[in-house]
């Protein structure tokens, strides 16, 4: 090997560590992994942020922002509730919610996909007596499967059609993608309702209506007696007292409640005060001031929710500002306006000083605060509600411009009149102007950690070929297949695509695996369509850790499960994936 591959391949070791470690944000990994290869002459400077005017960039943008529009146009609420009536059985409970996720994620963003139809998962759920355990992770995996059915379906399949652009001319079309990816999602799909979903441990029943939190586990009372030190100071003068560690939720005044009382009230002997804290900072905390403890009889959650003021369940996304930073964090970004009572992770309660805890992705949190407040920040928070705030029935002069834009984009490049990156940014120009996304939210619904992967992998991914690594891993494959047949290459680079994909970002593994697949098929002088179809599938596959994909790490903390939940179900589905994904690439895309 020389100096340059030598300097590649490390690099992209490093990078694979660091991104299945999780200890940096993803985004960050690939921007230094951009860094090191330019600063070390494989790409010239001129050259390293070329990424992000590529057209698999472009493309992906453009898809998020129309799917938001498409989210906000209401028409899949509206469809959503349309499934209530199935959801009294429970393999057509499963099966309703899992297949209209797929359809979805066929034509939207399907972590949007899940997103919309996670709180309609769990409150059917909860209607009908049911763990959310038992429907999110089948939700999470048809939403995936949904993504293999279009090019627009899921960033993989746009980064290996803009890749075949380059090896051939031309890039892969917008269903070219269909036929072998229809079967496998109707494959998988089928699975997961009728058997997957029985594999699942389901740790938590539900009552009809419970919360996920216990309001007794989390609060306290506390009552100001007459030789307390704290009467007439402002309530502020608590949380400095608990060194930031104590949190008011309620302050109860004679037959006066205060929900998230200002930090400027002052305190009344009698008061009653509902507090968050750690019980040893709370005994310190009652020591220094002489507060009363009182009985949690009669305590429940309606007691810290009013018209305007409530509790808010919530679990943190992937590329969260929240990710790394404390509960502090979060009330200041929120100007102390949202307070955060409860955590808790895999499915179990954080009982462990909250003002300490390090939040991660899949995080679930109970907020309080005003209604509107919480859910104008979550989005700005990277958090999404785990309840609906309401169906929203679909505007019919609305729909009609959203769904009517976005069908034209489809059969304009679908007939090859404009490329799809054309169409789309064309799409979103005509939403905007037509007011169906409004102008200040445009770049709202844009993942930009997503986006700066993509746009610093790509060069990277260049660097592999210029350096000739991807010759290197083309020739040790090829000699480990010797001469067994070509079938067991397609067969071995989907297993390898499938198990980077489980530990790094599937868009990542697209960007690495796609010019290999290539390489070897050209020294095999076969069909590359076939091995970079091959590719795009398994890419999108992943589906034995929460860490794989996006859509799997939101429903970590929402569906109680541990990180070894996921290949009891994911498992079978990628051995059935493969049995049925290559004999269809195979006729589809023949070598």
């Amino acid at each position: 090997m020389n100096t340059e591959q030598i300097i590649v391949l490390g690099t992209l070791v490093a990078a694979l560590v660091l991104f299945a470690c999780g200890r940096w944000r993803y985004d960050l990994v690939a921007l230094l992994s951009l860094l090191v290869v330019v600063l070390t002459g494989v790409i010239a400077p001129k050259d390293a942020f070329l990424g992000f005017a590529h057209p698999a960039v472009i493309t992906v943008a453009a898809v998020l922002i129309i799917s938001y529009s498409l989210r906000e146009s209401g028409l899949v609420d509206y469809l959503a509730g349309l499934l209530n009536p199935l959801s009294r059985r429970p393999m057509v409970h499963v099966s309703a919610l899992t297949g209209l996720a797929a359809i979805c994620s066929g034509f939207m963003n399907n972590i949007g996909a899940l997103a919309l139809l996670m709180p309609v998962a769990i409150a059917t759920a909860r209607k009908n007596n049911r763990s959310p355990g038992m429907i999110l992770m089948p939700l999470s995996f048809g939403s995936i499967l949904g993504g293999l059915l279009t090019l627009i379906g899921t960033p993989p399949n746009i980064i290996i059609a803009s890749y075949r652009s380059e090896v051939s001319g031309t890039p892969f079309g917008l269903f070219d993608f269909t036929p072998v990816g229809f079967v496998i999602a109707l494959v998988g799909v089928t699975f997961v309702a009728v058997l997957g979903w029985r594999f699942l441990p389901f740790r938590k029943r539900v009552a009809e209506g419970e919360p996920t939190f216990a309001v007794e586990e989390y609060i306290t009372e506390l009552r100001i007696v007459a030789d307390s030190g704290i009467i007439d100071q402002p309530l502020g003068e608590l949380e400095r007292l608990s060194d930031g560690a104590l949190v008011v939720a309620a302050l109860i005044r004679g037959e006066r409640k205060t929900l998230k009382p200002s930090r400027d009230r002052q305190l009344r002997e009698g008061d009653l005060l509902l507090v968050q804290g750690d019980p040893s900072e709370l005994d310190e905390l009652i020591e220094k001031t002489g507060l009363e403890p009182v009985s949690h009889e009669g305590l429940n959650r309606e007691i810290l929710e009013s018209e305007s003021v409530g509790l808010v369940e919530a679990v943190i996304t992937p590329g969260s500002p929240l990710e790394g930073r404390t509960s502090l964090s979060l009330r200041r970004r929120t100007g102390f306006q949202i307070n955060l009572l409860a955590l808790a992770r895999q499915g179990k309660p954080v009982r462990e000083r909250l003002r300490d805890v390090v939040l991660k992705a899949g995080d679930l949190l109970l907020l309080q605060g005003e209604y509107d407040q919480i859910h104008s920040m979550l989005p700005r928070l990277g958090c999404l509600p785990l309840a609906a705030r309401g169906l929203r029935l679909p505007a019919g002069s609305r729909i009609m411009i959203t769904m009517s834009v976005f069908i034209g984009a489809l059969v304009v490049s679908a007939l090859g009149l404009v490329p799809i990156t054309i169409a789309f940014v064309a799409a979103v120009v005509i939403l905007a102007l037509t007011k169906q996304i409004p102008i200040k939210n445009l770049y709202q619904s844009i993942d930009m950690p997503v986006i700066v992967l993509l746009a610093a992998m790509i060069p990277v991914g260049h660097a592999l070929e210029i350096s000739g690594c991807t010759e290197l891993f083309a020739d040790g494959l090829l000699a480990l297949a010797g001469s067994l047949p070509t079938v067991f290459l397609l067969f071995l680079i989907m297993v390898i695509t499938m198990t980077l994909s489980d530990i790094i970002n599937n868009a990542a593994t697209a960007v690495i695996m796609a010019p290999i697949a290539a390489t070897i098929a050209f020294h095999l002088g076969v069909n590359p369509d076939t091995f970079l179809m091959g590719v795009a599938i398994a890419a999108s596959c992943a589906f034995l850790t929460p860490i794989g994909h996006q859509c799997n790490t939101l429903v970590m903390g929402p569906g109680g499960y541990q990180f070894g939940d996921y290949w009891r179900m994911g498992l079978p589905l990628e051995i059935l994936i493969l049995a049925a994904g290559i004999p269809m690439l195979l006729w589809i895309w023949p070598l």
